[in-house]
């Protein structure tokens, strides 16, 4: 439910939305998508879970394909977890050569993805590193190098695979990659922090910083009051008693920061006209003084008449121009004015 919430809150007023929803005074419309986005988040996460990962997160997709033999990513190293036993003190008195996985399952069982890694990089892995965390938890309890289960390049896992396999000729020989003592050769080759900065991550790291700054950029530059005017499309326009011509217009101002705000409305391009509010007598002239409601579109219909005396011989445009003297803040919208296309 907090995740329905908190979708609906980012469209709307959030504390007048949550008291109208406390006290059912809500649209319903309100009420609708918060119950369809928490129904969808519990069968997502509650029943599907897995699921959703696997065939409907284009995560894995986008992953593979950054992918190169330098990246890091979790790597069961059979090179010296092969030949896996769970009795290796039996089998190593009987002069059998194992590696250091003693086949617990314990990586299996963390999985939430329900993947066993010793099978290889695959699809489903969501890269969360339980599996890293509960083997070195055993490696520490047999007094074993962690990292059995780490993470690793391609480049890195297939040198060591040559080693323990003689360049792919025999069987993962674990004698191979370490000494009598226990301890690896030099020519083990281990997860090297310098790795990271080479020119690939270096260029990854720019592009995605360059994103990140221009959307910034674009969000501290955005206009926060914004115009949009729609000319009524029947009657197209209103010959009057008088001779005048009147046009309708639905204008509506948007209001994008967190308090009321006093705006002006103005005509500019078209001398003679003037404007009004429809149902507000008051309000008529070149110039509209508009209440602005914190975060709200301001929806009215303007009336713009032009006397007979000062009639364009054909449709003229013009504009609509608002703005908040406080801040120096405006937008404009550019309309057309109709009139009939032969006067008497």
């Amino acid at each position: 439910m907090l995740t329905g919430g908190a979708w609906v809150f980012y469209f709307a007023d959030a504390p007048v939305l949550l008291h109208d929803l406390i006290f059912f005074h809500a649209p319903s419309v309100a009420y609708f998508t918060i119950a369809i986005l928490t129904a969808t988040t519990y069968v997502f996460g509650g029943l599907m879970r897995e699921q959703v990962c696997t065939y409907m997160c284009p995560w894995p997709r986008i992953q593979a394909a950054m992918l190169d033999e330098n990246s890091l990513v979790v790597t069961y190293n059979d090179w010296r977890g092969e030949p896996r036993s769970r009795h290796a003190k039996k089998a190593a008195a009987t002069g059998q050569s194992v590696g250091d996985c003693v086949d617990c399952n314990a990586c299996v069982a963390v999985c939430p993805m329900g993947i066993d890694i010793r099978d290889g990089l695959q699809l489903e892995c969501i890269t969360c590193a339980l599996c890293i965390d509960a083997c070195d938890g055993v490696m520490d309890k047999l007094g074993r190098d962690k990292g059995l289960i780490g993470y690793s390049t391609l480049f890195d896992y297939s040198t060591n695979m040559a080693i323990a396999t003689n360049e792919n000729t025999a069987p993962i020989d674990p004698a191979r990659v370490r000494d009598p003592d226990g301890r690896y050769y030099d020519k083990i080759r281990h997860f090297n922090w310098r790795i990271i900065f080479r020119p690939r991550i270096i260029l990854y790291t720019v592009l995605w910083s360059l994103i990140g700054v221009g959307l910034v950029t674009a969000l501290m530059m955005r206009d926060r009051l914004q115009m949009d005017v729609l000319h009524d499309r029947n009657p197209q326009y209103v010959m009057e008693s008088d001779g005048s011509i009147r046009n309708g217009y639905t204008v509506k101002i948007l209001n994008m920061v967190p308090e009321p705000r006093m705006v002006m409305l103005s005509l500019r391009d078209m001398p003679g006209a003037t404007m009004s509010i429809a149902g507000e007598t008051w309000s008529q002239g070149r110039f509209i003084g508009v209440e602005l409601e914190p975060d709200t579109v301001k929806t009215m219909k303007i009336y713009v008449t032009m006397p007979k005396d000062a009639l364009p011989s054909e449709t003229r445009d013009f504009t609509f121009h608002v703005e908040y003297r406080t801040s120096g803040e405006a937008d404009a919208y550019t309309a057309s004015f109709i009139v009939p296309e032969k006067r008497k």
